[in-house]
């Protein structure tokens, strides 16, 4: 192995693991937090973060290839529906009228 593909595979487990940090960590948010509200933001910004760690780790580990313009594409995508589909969640539930601050009731 030389050592620009060791390079290339250090930095791209780097990433992968730091990706899997911070899913992991937006999951033990998700399970810890008390509120809703503090968890939708646990798990929209870290799973965001973690998701494009991830795709920027596979993206280095295949190279320049066709799976990397798919991955591209992926993370595109995801770049527009995380967002969103975070904003209709918090928007259905502040007109449900569930309100920052008020608990979730345990069954």
């Amino acid at each position: 192995m030389d050592s620009l593909s060791f390079l290339f595979n250090t930095i791209s487990w780097i990433l992968l693991s730091s990706g899997s940090f911070f899913i992991i960590t937006g999951a033990y948010g998700i399970y810890k937090f008390p509120e809703f509200w503090s968890r939708l933001q646990a798990s929209s910004v870290t799973d965001s973060l973690g998701v494009y760690l991830i795709l920027l780790g596979l993206a280095v580990q295949s190279g320049f290839t066709f799976v990397t313009v798919k991955l591209v594409i992926i993370g595109l995508f995801l770049f527009i529906t995380g967002p969103t589909s975070t904003h209709a969640l918090a928007n259905a539930a502040f007109i449900s009228g569930l309100r920052p601050g008020e608990k979730l009731e345990s069954n």
